[in-house]
């Protein structure tokens, strides 16, 4: 196959998909994942996605804002099922095989979320996107990305963001921050990078699922990162601080 990995999870933001817009979906941008998507599954490797919705609804601003916290929720897991279908759509119509798998029961638009049933799925070749997190209030599409990487025996996590790795401090704020290349599960904790909330870290941790953090707007990224090219922050190997 000539890849680093056989089956990876793989994370977009909702954030990520609204590109330069200041809310929704970006077709655009959609259509440049999917294009790496489709590139990547034609190598042979095997990919799950897990979609946030903050392009659309979050849960924990709303709360702040007087929203009961459940209920926000639940709205939030709503949009990332619109953006999961929005995904598949762009997949389908360029010819990858697609399924949307919801952890909260939409028969009509979705499967439900089969653990057996995707790794099937994924084993046939098809890319499988996991909608609605993990169906319950309080936990973030981070820890559902955890959760569903090791219920899938994903190799490891592709964290796709808008920066090129993790920073000591905010690249945006702080010209002269430090990027790592790779760093420990408990430097990440301990010095609360946030990389991913703390549950979706102990999740890896436990579970030794190695986490990629790198720029989801270059295009190729995530191809070098299957290939298992030197790019972004390896969360899981070895530590740059102390």
């Amino acid at each position: 196959m000539g890849t680093n990995y056989r089956r990876v999870l793989l994370k977009v933001s909702g954030e990520a998909l609204m590109g330069n817009m200041g809310y929704g979906i970006d077709p655009e941008v959609v259509k440049e994942i999917a294009q790496e998507v489709a590139e990547v599954i034609a190598t042979g490797a095997q990919i799950a996605i897990v979609v946030g919705g903050g392009n659309i609804f979050r849960g924990v601003k709303a709360a702040s804002a007087g929203m009961d916290r459940a209920t926000a929720d639940y709205i939030g897991m709503i949009a990332t099922v619109m953006n999961a279908m929005t995904l598949q759509d762009s997949l389908e119509r360029i010819g990858v095989q697609t399924r949307v798998q919801t952890a909260i029961a939409m028969q009509e638009l979705a499967e439900p979320y089969i653990r057996r049933r995707a790794i099937r799925h994924l084993e046939k070749g098809r890319v499988v996107i996991f909608g609605a997190g993990s169906g319950n209030p309080f936990f973030t599409t981070d820890t559902t990305a955890a959760l569903r990487a090791a219920e899938i025996d994903a190799e490891v996590i592709f964290k796709a963001t808008k920066v090129d790795g993790v920073y000591d401090a905010d690249p945006h704020v702080y010209p002269d921050a430090k990027r790592f290349t790779s760093l420990t599960y408990a430097h990440v904790l301990a010095k609360d990078l946030r990389v991913m909330d703390s549950t979706a870290i102990a999740l890896c941790k436990e579970n030794n699922i190695p986490i990629l953090v790198f720029d989801l707007s270059v295009r190729g990224n995530i191809h070098r990162a299957v290939m298992g090219e030197s790019i972004g922050t390896l969360v899981g190997g070895s530590c740059e601080i102390s």
